[in-house]
């Protein structure tokens, strides 16, 4: 969802009223996929994003030059089996229903969150018969409309946000049925340090769409980190005392989503001497992985690179 920001800004810009909005309300089967895929139709049936490999763009296109005035959306049941599975690139056959709503019924403020970078949810009420939907935006913290929220829905999408990752489902509340979808910002691997694990670290977040930003310094660190709190991840490299103490002390005295350090054991010790000595707690230090990676048998640069992102991943998704 978030890759289709710039361009839904554009389109509701440029006065595109008739443009549509796909995503899935439920679905079943299909294989790995992205949680938060979508689809952009235009009323020429111009589509841009990603939603099943494509295999249902056409039949989709049609079905968004079908909403009759006055609805607010339309739900389209899909799905794929046997030979179009294959056709279509899928890892296995599916079945979905895809709500499609004019990109107008979208509030704006979606797509700013989302083209900046920011933690946003959106809570969209569904009717009983699925034709009408209507979409509230909801942030990490309190927001102007959470008055109007059902207050699972808003307790909901927090909690998805919370946990980092991205995630779309419909609930059941006092208020009626809700679409809720999680798009969290995107992690950001702090790395402070050099060398070739750095860059195969760097390798290794872009795999999986996240940012990394590599630099010597602790200062530039501290900068990085306090960009976006919620969303940076530490992973020292660096043995620098100088570099090491004070860039740990800054993302352990923060809400820093993960904080990793290589280095030996007696170079863990120096380190936790110099942050006790800074002033912080045992609990605080605790939240240092050191040995740094999850525990998969790494070797090579490689495996350690695929180590630290799988701990960062996991540490995430709690």
């Amino acid at each position: 969802m978030r890759e289709l920001a710039d361009t839904a800004r554009q389109w509701a810009a440029g006065g595109r009223g008739t443009a549509v909005l796909a995503r899935p309300v439920t679905e079943r089967g299909f294989g790995p996929r992205h949680p938060a895929d979508a689809l952009l139709i235009d009323a020429d049936g111009t589509c841009h994003g990603t939603l099943y490999q494509g295999a249902f763009d056409r039949e989709l296109a049609e079905e968004a030059a079908r909403l009759a005035p006055g609805h607010t959306a339309r739900v389209c049941p899909v799905s794929v089996h046997d030979d179009g599975v294959i056709q279509a690139g899928l890892t296995c056959g599916g079945q979905a229903e895809i709500l499609l709503q004019p990109l107008l019924a979208v509030p704006p403020r979606w797509w700013q969150l989302l083209a900046a970078g920011a933690d946003a949810a959106l809570i969209t009420w569904l009717d009983e018969r699925r034709v009408h939907a209507v979409s509230t935006v909801v942030t990490r913290g309190p927001g102007p409309d959470d008055t109007d929220l059902p207050p699972q829905a808003t307790a909901r999408a927090r909690e998805l946000l919370a946990r980092h990752r991205a995630g779309r489902e419909v609930q059941a509340t006092d208020a009626g049925l809700v679409l809720i979808e999680a798009c969290p910002c995107v992690p950001h691997l702090v790395i402070v340090g050099g060398g070739e694990l750095a860059g195969l670290l760097v390798s290794q977040a872009g795999l999986l769409g996240w940012r990394a930003t590599v630099t010597p310094a602790a200062k530039d660190a501290a900068e990085l980190l306090a960009e976006r709190p919620a969303a940076a991840c530490l992973v020292m490299l660096s043995h620098d005392p100088d570099v090491d103490v004070p860039t740990l002390r800054t993302a352990l005295t923060a809400d820093i989503a993960y904080v990793g350090a290589l280095g030996s054991r007696h170079t863990q010790e120096r380190r936790a001497a110099g942050l006790v000595e800074a002033g912080l707690g045992e609990e605080q230090l605790a939240r240092i992985h050191g040995p740094i990676g999850l525990d998969i048998g790494a070797r090579t640069p490689a495996e350690t690179a695929m180590a630290i992102c799988a701990e960062v991943l996991t540490s995430l998704a709690r």
